[in-house]
């Protein structure tokens, strides 16, 4: 590291895309001319003060926001919760870096689920597309976006909007579909289950872009991106789970009965979704450039790997 870095402060830096975060901070990575700052362990975010200490004592020289409920099952359980950690944490994160001079950038990163059920017609999703939420998780984002907008017009606040959709990779949750599927997939070719593959709705489509790709758009955004300006990320590509469930099987060469689960449909849920990150590109010049197929092989080698435990 040298004294001419600039210091990240990542906020939820200890979750899935944070730990990619701090990845690319390595030499050769997308952000390497940064210093990753992380927040404390136990660290809360709703606590104004631990907030205003941490501005303080880091001294950022930029800011990527990361840290949220996002969950959205959980958004419907505890409602108040999600709006007290994503809408006044990120209240808490702007008071505190206007109060301590703060003169850098931010990125807020929101969600793609704020446009909620979109028709088909409208598909891709670009930024222009109105957003009307479903859920108490993206109401907050929605909330928090705009609250980081109007420091911006107010305060003077440099700040962009990130509104990635679906990311995947290597340390994602099982809560989620492709490390889900790829446990499975991994337990039938280790001779642990039977090889008959528990599944969902998985004739929907979905945008997946690699999480590495995602916080490749995040550097960007810090870089090149226009102060103010809101940013779909996504791969342009829209993928069925099934198709891609039929890649994993055929990576690890097993060959199952796909049985759907009726507890699992969720019949009013989105059939298809595509996102248009145009803007983001004629901005920045990013482009996704993991294959789809190398991400997947990821997630089943940490899959096997897990399996090894």
């Amino acid at each position: 590291m040298t004294a001419a870095m600039r210091r990240l402060l990542v906020t939820g830096g200890s979750g899935f895309v944070g730990g990619h975060v701090r990845a690319a901070c390595a030499p050769g990575g997308a952000l390497a001319d940064w210093e990753f700052v992380a927040t404390p362990s136990g660290w809360d975010i709703r606590d104004e003060a631990a907030v205003q200490r941490v501005v303080a004592d880091t001294r950022p020289d930029a800011v990527l926001h990361l840290a949220a409920q996002s969950f959205v099952p959980r958004s419907f359980e505890n409602p108040r919760e999600t709006f007290e950690i994503n809408v006044l944490g990120t209240l808490n994160l702007v008071r505190s870096l206007t109060r301590g001079g703060f003169a850098g950038r931010m990125v807020f990163v929101s969600s793609g689920d704020v446009y909620g059920r979109v028709p088909e017609e409208s598909l891709p999703v670009n930024e222009d597309y109105r957003p009307q939420p479903r859920n108490p998780y993206a109401v907050s984002k929605i909330s928090a976006e705009e609250l980081c907008l109007q420091w911006s017009r107010s305060e003077g606040l440099d700040v962009m909007i990130a509104r990635p959709f679906n990311h995947v990779g290597p340390g994602q949750d099982e809560r989620f579909v492709l490390p889900a599927l790829a446990a499975q997939v991994v337990a039938i070719e280790r001779g642990r289950q039977p090889a008959v593959i528990e599944a969902g709705d998985i004739d929907v489509t979905r945008d997946f872009t690699d999480v590495r790709d995602v916080v490749a758009a995040y550097a960007a955004m810090l870089g090149r991106g226009r102060s103010g300006a809101t940013y779909v990320i996504g791969s342009g590509i829209e993928r069925r789970v099934r198709d891609l469930l039929t890649e994993l099987c055929a990576l690890a060469q097993v060959a199952p009965q796909i049985h759907q689960d009726a507890a699992k449909l969720r019949p009013a849920e989105q059939r298809r979704m595509a996102a248009d990150s145009a803007a983001l590109q004629r901005d920045t010049g990013w482009a996704p450039a993991i294959a789809m197929n190398a991400t997947l092989l990821d997630i089943l080698e940490e899959a096997r790997a897990k399996h090894e435990q």
